[in-house]
């Protein structure tokens, strides 16, 4: 008595719904849409906000405060436009808020300082090279430091870095030019 076994195909994971469609989900009063474009962008969101602020704690804030004016200003989002570039728009004006603050609070300028987010297990993890590196973005003037960091770690293109930080084209390439350089510099002394 044998088993006939129907063969049938594997189930089809379904595509990832859109950014546009979720945020219209969102806009229609779906609130699980926008948590799944949270879901989508909160880690390269908090990496901004982290190598931006360089305090952990700070970026989690910096990080919820940019989904929360989103999500608040959802409705002025520009459609057609990504929500990638427009969510690291608001994090990095907040960022730039957050040690402008900070800034008017200390009387001075900030030391630099490594990124604390990172705990000892994972730099032990990180080979001696991937250690430099880090410290030497670390050490970067922040204009440099977030060009790196969003073109580099976040995979933006030039004109979405330009948007982001509303600088020139030029001026984008230009300090992404110099950012290599020094790290060109700082790797090989």
């Amino acid at each position: 008595m044998g088993l006939a076994l129907a063969l049938e195909p594997p189930p089809v994971a379904p595509a990832p719904v859109e950014d546009q469609a979720l945020i219209a989900a969102t806009l229609a009063g779906n609130g699980e849409a926008f948590g799944e474009l949270v879901g989508r962008y909160q880690r390269a969101v908090y990496h901004l906000a982290a190598r931006t602020l360089r305090d952990a704690t700070e970026a989690e804030d910096a990080t919820q405060e940019a989904f929360f004016k989103a999500y608040r200003a959802l409705h002025s989002f520009r459609p057609g436009a990504k929500f990638s570039t427009w969510i690291f728009t608001i994090c990095y004006r907040l960022c730039c808020d957050r040690l402008a603050r900070r800034k008017r609070l200390s009387g001075d300028e900030l030391p630099d300082r490594a990124d604390p987010g990172a705990g000892p297990a994972l730099l032990a993890e990180r080979n001696d090279e991937a250690r430099r590196l880090r410290a030497a973005i670390d050490l970067l003037p922040e204009k440099y430091r977030t060009v790196i960091t969003l073109y580099h770690l976040q995979g933006k293109q030039y004109d979405e870095i330009a948007s982001v930080l509303n600088l020139p084209l030029g001026t984008v390439k230009t300090h992404l030019f110099r950012a290599k350089e020094q790290l060109r510099k700082a790797l090989t002394t």
